[in-house]
């Protein structure tokens, strides 16, 4: 199953995606922070407005990545990690975090980026660490919102983060509980 995967991510980000020149992408999110940052003078405000910001993306997203390759739901967490870390983050940031850390009850999971292209060019004051800004927050709301697409209800967080002084940035995933298809009102 994760070869399939790599093969979807793979075809996508060669063939599906509209490439956006990577510096022009990095130095626009920085200045975005940025502005955050002055606007909001509290780094959990900042956090939860780049997660927000996330979450809508990534509602967005999931659809996206259902439209551009022949995938077809996930069967459980598993196979959803998967996909977030091959499908995903290839297509969008041409990049495959390492899935690490399973929970006994396979509820939790960590995505652990070894290069987070967001990070490039970017150096965190010391403030701002201290104060507890997660400069790509907006990752954690992507897949909040993407999973979400999908009828699962989840908690995404960082655990560590390059700009912070560690060696690798890693994202916690945790399924709160599966969400009910519903139909729209009209639709049935």
């Amino acid at each position: 199953m994760a070869k399939q995967y790599k093969a979807i991510g793979e075809e996508a980000w060669k063939n599906s995606v509209e490439k956006v020149n990577a510096e022009l992408f990095i130095f626009t999110y920085g200045a975005l922070v940025v502005q955050l940052v002055r606007d909001y003078e509290d780094c959990s405000a900042v956090n939860a407005q780049l997660d927000k910001m996330g979450y809508n993306i990534g509602v967005r997203l999931a659809d996206d990545v259902f439209a551009r390759t022949s995938m077809e739901r996930c069967r459980d967490l598993h196979a959803t990690a998967e996909a977030i870390s091959k499908v995903g983050f290839k297509m969008l940031l041409n990049i495959v975090p390492t899935i690490t850390g399973w929970s006994a009850d396979s509820r939790e999971f960590s995505l652990v980026l070894d290069d987070n292209p967001l990070n490039d060019f970017c150096e965190l004051p010391p403030r701002a660490a201290q104060e507890g800004l997660w400069y790509s927050n907006v990752l954690c709301g992507a897949i909040r919102g993407a999973l979400e697409m999908v009828y699962m209800q989840t908690e995404v967080w960082f655990v560590r983060d390059q700009l912070r002084g560690d060696d690798t940035s890693e994202i916690r995933v945790r399924l709160v509980r599966m969400l009910d298809e519903e139909v729209p009102a009209g639709d049935d």
